[in-house]
């Protein structure tokens, strides 16, 4: 079965743009949306509405904006990588924000990627579905369970 994808995003017509994207490009991974950072973290932990829920099956990649309500997308991102289970989890920055300095903050905590949401409708499809090509298929992703070294 193929890995999730755990699309963190707060705009509804994102999420709708972005699922339609995935549907035109054949991605048949599932998709898990978390509509804030609390819940994206509830989802990766085990916590809140998804206690229970094994948390060894990590996404295939996180898609996660960084204008997000209760805890933003830099906390986030800070609180994957500072987590042993997650830290290695592939991570694409997928927001309108052009500020440098959260550019700068989403590669300082390792980011894998940071792409800017195109405005126009095509080019946002074209963009998901670049995501979809490289980091589902061409992209070799780290091993789920870390190697004894």
């Amino acid at each position: 079965m193929n890995r999730p994808i755990l699309l963190v995003e707060d705009n509804p017509d994102d999420v709708t743009l972005t699922l339609r994207a995935f549907k035109q490009s054949k991605i048949l991974n599932p998709i898990i949306v978390a509509t804030d950072g609390v819940e994206a973290l509830d989802y990766l932990f085990g916590t809140g509405a998804y206690a229970g829920r094994d948390v060894s099956e990590l996404p295939a990649v996180m898609l996660l904006d960084l204008k997000l309500p209760r805890v933003d997308g830099i906390e986030v991102l800070r609180r994957i990588r500072a987590d042993e289970r997650t830290r290695l989890l592939l991570v694409v920055v997928l927001t309108s924000s052009k500020e440098e300095r959260d550019i700068f903050q989403s590669y300082d905590l390792h980011t894998n990627s940071y792409m800017r949401k195109p405005v126009n409708f095509e080019q946002f499809l074209e963009v998901v579905r670049q995501i979809g090509i490289y980091w589902l298929l061409l992209n070799e992703p780290p091993p789920v369970a870390v190697p004894k070294l």
